[in-house]
């Protein structure tokens, strides 16, 4: 039988235990052949603390667990009896899988998110903030256009009694 993804809903803040639990579960169980990728989708995101950058990482989806398995009576079993696991998402005694589609959608979002660090803060337009690196330190100016494929902000800013137009990178600034 071949191997599906399935989510399995976990209590928020302890995806990493499920996973360790999960996986120490299987191996004393001998459900490897059954059993095969377990993944926490997360994305790194950066931030400025202290003047500095600081890199975290992030879950995508908070409280859930991907799991690629062959799903029989056992295999439910082991994953239900894990601890701090609430269950499966679909029906409770017939968890649905995820298709192709929906798989390749999250682990193409999870390689790309690895590649370049996304920014904690969220700007919008006409929003004020503070200039805290760069040239323009200590300005203020208000938030021109929000660029998301590059993380940066057209922000208008008065020097010299005049608006000017900066760009800057989304840890350059922040909000009021």
């Amino acid at each position: 039988m071949p191997k599906n993804w399935y989510i399995i809903h976990t209590y928020s803040g302890f995806e990493r235990k499920v996973k360790e639990s999960l996986e120490s579960r299987v191996k004393a169980f001998g459900l490897e052949e059954k059993i095969g990728q377990i993944l926490i989708p997360t994305e790194t995101v950066v931030e400025m603390r202290g003047g500095k950058k600081v890199e975290s990482s992030r879950l995508f989806y908070p409280g859930y667990v991907l799991v690629e398995l062959e799903m029989d009576d056992n295999v439910w079993h082991l994953v239900k009896a894990t601890p701090r696991v609430t269950g499966f998402v679909g029906s409770a005694q017939n968890p649905s899988p995820l298709s192709e589609e929906e798989v390749d959608q999250i682990i193409n979002r999870v390689a790309t998110a690895g590649e370049k660090p996304t920014p904690k803060m969220i700007f919008e337009r006409n929003e004020t903030v503070k200039i805290v690196d760069g040239p323009f330190n200590n300005f203020t100016g208000v938030v021109d256009e929000i660029n998301m494929d590059r993380n940066t902000l057209k922000v208008m800013v008065t020097i010299f009694g005049r608006s000017t137009p900066v760009e800057l990178e989304f840890l350059q600034v922040e909000k009021l």
